[in-house]
């Protein structure tokens, strides 16, 4: 992955890049036309694209950003298949870190799942946050998320226990 400039919170922020994908940083408008399943007319959707997890993921980013500013370089992201240019997901912190923590989230939609871009998604996100100073990445999945459990160990992730039917995870950087 490689970050093209180092920012801080309000920063503009880059793309990130991976072997088959760009992490593309959602600012409020886009944000706002995924919530609402609009796309204008440069956007580039696979057609199962959003899904209600990237609704629920841009809506918790909108919240976010409302409430406490730019979120920037953690906010959230579309999930951009290379091959094709389109957006097939979402992948983003759930906040800013707080005492050297901060949880992430990913989707993809039906059409995308099953070829390893959740993991590579989630990796590049690590990087960032490696790169910003953050020592700890925690996530959870339901019990019965099967593929979100594999996707999370082959980032890195280590099981950590339960919460009710969430189990819960973390990488240490």
């Amino acid at each position: 992955m490689a970050v093209s400039d180092r920012v801080c919170f309000g920063a503009p922020v880059t793309d990130l890049r991976t072997e088959r994908l760009i992490l593309h940083p959602v600012d409020v408008g886009e944000a706002e036309r995924i919530a609402a399943r609009r796309p204008a007319p440069g956007d580039a959707w696979a057609e199962d694209f959003p899904f209600e997890g990237d609704v629920m993921g841009v809506t918790m980013f909108l919240r976010a950003t409302a409430a406490h500013g730019d979120q920037g370089p953690f906010g959230h992201y579309a999930i951009v298949r290379t091959a094709d240019g389109r957006a097939v997901g979402g992948a983003g912190f759930k906040g800013r870190p707080q005492a050297g923590s901060v949880e992430i989230g990913y989707g993809l939609a039906p059409s995308a799942r099953g070829h390893g871009y959740a993991a590579e998604a989630v990796r590049a996100l690590l990087d960032l946050a490696r790169e910003h100073g953050v020592a700890r990445v925690v996530a959870d999945t339901d019990r019965g998320n099967l593929a979100s459990q594999r996707t999370l160990a082959a980032a890195g992730f280590a099981r950590l226990g339960t919460d009710g039917d969430l189990l819960l995870y973390e990488v240490v950087l």
